[in-house]
């Protein structure tokens, strides 16, 4: 089981790193490996210490 470090970004948000090969694997790199595009997630607080995240498509922002 990988384990990822939750991180201070600012005052009001904690962060955590996604391996790039589960995001390679949603096809959301680009050819140099690098995050093509914009994307978002929903984050949903299932039960204590538990959470599930899903990729949203199709936001008008």
């Amino acid at each position: 089981m990988a384990l990822n470090k939750l991180r201070q970004l600012d005052q009001d948000s904690i962060g955590i790193t996604l391996p790039k090969d589960d995001v390679r694997i949603e096809g959301l790199l680009d050819e140099n490996d690098d995050l093509e595009g914009e994307h978002y997630v929903h984050i949903r607080h299932v039960d204590e210490g538990e959470w599930t995240l899903e990729l949203v498509s199709g936001i008008d922002i």
